[in-house]
């Protein structure tokens, strides 16, 4: 089912998120659900608040771009990134690496809205996944700044909190007018 995604300024998307204690089939109806409102809004990633759940759920999907990375390990294995999509992670644990680089980003929680975003070129993350195994995925690219993107998010931080000052100050005006059309778009 295609869930609502909210939108910023929503009280949720600042929440700082509960871990999964158990995969419930509520959890795995939640993934689902996250996975096919992702793909219907077009995105490469969702984490749960931004479908009004306060936990340590997202998912991700670049398969659609499979020169988007350099490698991927899962487990300490090199691995085909394609056979792995979509990811689904809870209770994510984000190493990041030296390097950095700046890329542009979105949001499906703030729509028409896009900025330069500094991060890590690189990160090694280790989640559970719904079968309850523990997994450690190395990588780079695309896959890397949507796996920092959506744990951000798990954790309250949102990309324009990211942005470099000079950025925020010429984002506060257009944020505010996307903002009213928003609400347009509401009514």
């Amino acid at each position: 089912m295609v869930r609502k995604i909210v939108r910023y300024p929503e009280p949720v998307l600042r929440a700082k998120c509960r871990p999964v204690t158990e995969v419930t089939p509520e959890i795995r109806t939640l993934a689902a659900d996250m996975l096919e409102t992702m793909k219907d809004a077009n995105g490469v990633g969702l984490a749960a608040p931004q479908v009004a759940e306060d936990i340590q759920l997202a998912v991700i999907d670049v398969s659609h771009n499979p020169d988007c990375i350099t490698f991927m390990k899962v487990n300490g294995e090199k691995v085909n990134m394609v056979e792995h999509m979509p990811v689904v992670f809870t209770n994510p644990q984000l190493d990041l690496g030296k390097d950095k680089e700046i890329g542009e980003e979105g949001c499906l929680s703030f729509p028409r809205l896009r900025g330069d975003i500094r991060r890590s070129s690189e990160i090694k993350v280790t989640y559970t996944d719904l079968e309850g195994r523990t997994v450690t995925v190395e990588t780079d690219g695309l896959l890397a700044r949507a796996f920092q993107h959506e744990i951000d998010h798990l954790n309250g931080i949102l990309f324009i909190d990211r942005l470099n000052a000079v950025a925020k100050v010429g984002m506060k005006r257009k944020l505010a007018r996307l903002m009213q059309e928003w609400e347009e778009d509401d009514e």
